[in-house]
């Protein structure tokens, strides 16, 4: 008796040359649909589904596979005298062999315009049912859903006669692969349509490979790069960016840029965002993005050195040879010039990154591992709660008000504990990660290169103390935002007016770890 074979597959790659390979090897095959009529145009002579399961397709083709002519040939377990004598009484022929992948569900969730009944019509229900039982029954079937996987298969047919266990136990496996990935696609998918935001029993999420890494953060670490494949995902991120220039992008070259797109959200007006080891080095905005990077070069020129650079106006020539005087990993831009692109792509090794949008739309959770599990949040979105609440007795100037907003942008994007001073719409001292906040604010005035008089100071967090306050005031800042909600909060005023500085309160902090 024959093998046999059932082959129903959307993606024909690779079909007819192994279907032909399987003739030769003696199976016969069984199809359907589209499959079979492609096989057929093809040359290849294929069993009718329907002449198996002696039952006509119905419910216009919704059901055609689910029935026990196919499913008990495919789970039989072939050295079980009671499952042999079963399908012998019952005139149900074994089934070796399953060549299934599914219905488009991805390719139709991101078309433009879909509704929900095209969407309901491409989830796949007999394919998945077909390869999950061939994959429970592995000892005994073959399965497979990759293209990619046919050589494979042909190969250890042609040299031993059969697929070995070792084989079928990884295509099994790669059956429950693709349908948890299919089905969170679709449990994500009617949640968004639905419009609910609630927090799920189970949490999955449905991750596309994009890239292997050479290593991950450190070089004795694995790592790949892994992107969401669902269509309401904001394409202002780094997995959307095209790469026009430069070696592969590292582990870190990644966390480091997207750290550096999701600041340069923030603004509206021409900015340049530096980055380096995931905190921003320097940040200004200006009415041009060529005056926006001298700001931010003179803000920090050393931190800048091996850093992402990210703007948020198109790169001309004139940026570009600046950018080339320095060593960078990265630059990231909506746009480039022809000429620009020139200059910075005479740099072998240079990253050049071309953003796909800077939209600020509703996005996916924010996911962090921990040993064991993993905590699933909102994306910090927001920025400031309420309208601001002056607390001293001096309401701060137009300016002053214009730099705090400023230096609160992106005291958002650095790592708790959180300092930033600011003036002139760029940063001149950045307190980063410190185990105390009065390290933060000491951190980011001794860091800067400039006067501080008249400068603004924003803190992620409220000021537990009045020392830092304190510090900020001989330090010549003459103003400064906080969320407030301290137990000393009245100590924190006291001392903002006693240097005549003006304080407001966002009533909204901003911690970041």
């Amino acid at each position: 008796m024959n093998k046999r074979a059932i082959i129903s597959v959307y993606d024909k790659n690779g079909i007819v040359e192994f279907a032909k390979k399987l003739k030769e090897f003696g199976y016969d095959i069984i199809s359907t649909g589209g499959t079979m009529k492609y096989l057929t145009e093809n040359g290849i002579e294929v069993i009718n589904i329907s002449d198996v399961t002696r039952f006509p397709e119905i419910l216009d083709g919704r059901v055609k596979t689910l029935h026990p002519n196919i499913h008990a040939g495919i789970l039989a377990m072939k050295d079980n005298r009671e499952h042999l004598e079963t399908l012998k009484a019952l005139d149900i022929l074994p089934i070796d062999m399953v060549v299934v992948n599914l219905y488009p569900f991805k390719e139709t969730i991101f078309k433009e315009d879909v509704t929900l009944d095209n969407v309901i019509e491409n989830i796949d229900i007999g394919g998945p049912t077909m390869i999950r039982a061939a994959a429970k029954n592995f000892k005994y079937t073959t399965v497979i859903v990759d293209p990619e996987d046919y050589d494979i298969v042909a190969m250890e047919i042609e040299k031993n006669g059969e697929v070995s266990y070792e084989t079928r136990f990884y295509l099994a496996t790669k059956v429950f692969e693709y349908t948890s990935y299919y089905d969170s696609m679709i449990f994500n998918y009617f949640k968004h349509v639905r419009k609910d935001q609630s927090f799920s029993k189970h949490f999955t999420v449905p991750l596309e490979l994009l890239q292997y890494l050479r290593y991950g953060e450190n070089p004795h670490q694995k790592a790949c790069f892994y992107k969401i494949s669902l269509p309401f995902i904001e394409t202002s991120n780094i997995v959307n960016c095209t790469q026009l220039h430069g070696k592969e992008l590292s582990y870190n070259n990644i966390l480091d840029s997207d750290s550096a797109i999701e600041l340069l959200k923030e603004f509206d007006e021409p900015t340049c965002v530096a980055i380096k080891h995931n905190n921003p080095c320097a940040v200004a905005s200006a009415e041009n993005i060529n005056e926006a990077y001298k700001k931010v070069y003179e803000s920090d020129p050393i931190s800048i050195f091996g850093g992402i650079v990210a703007f948020n106006r198109k790169v001309d020539k004139n940026v570009a040879e600046q950018l080339k005087k320095i060593f960078l990993e990265i630059v990231i831009a909506p746009e480039f010039d022809e000429d620009a692109l020139s200059i910075l792509c005479s740099k072998k090794d240079l990253r050049v990154l071309k953003l796909a949008s800077l939209e600020k739309t509703d996005t996916f959770y924010d996911i962090k591992s921990v040993n064991g599990g993993a905590l699933v949040q909102e994306k910090d979105r927001m920025l400031l709660a309420d309208q601001l609440q002056v607390v001293t007795e001096r309401k701060p100037s137009e300016k002053e008000l214009e730099d705090l907003i400023f230096a609160w942008k992106v005291v958002k994007h650095v790592k708790s504990n959180a300092i930033v001073v600011a003036k002139d719409k760029m940063t001149l001292g950045i307190g980063t990660g410190q185990t105390n906040r009065i390290w933060a604010v000491e951190h980011a005035i001794s860091r800067s290169r400039f006067d501080l008089k008249g400068a603004v100071l924003a803190s992620d967090a409220f000021f537990p103390f009045s020392d830092s306050v304190e510090a900020a005031g001989k330090a010549g800042i003459s103003a400064i935002i906080q969320p407030g909600g301290s137990i000393r909060d009245k100590d924190s005023i006291e001392m903002a007016n006693r240097f005549n500085i003006a304080m407001v309160f966002t009533g909204m902090r901003h911690f970041r770890h």
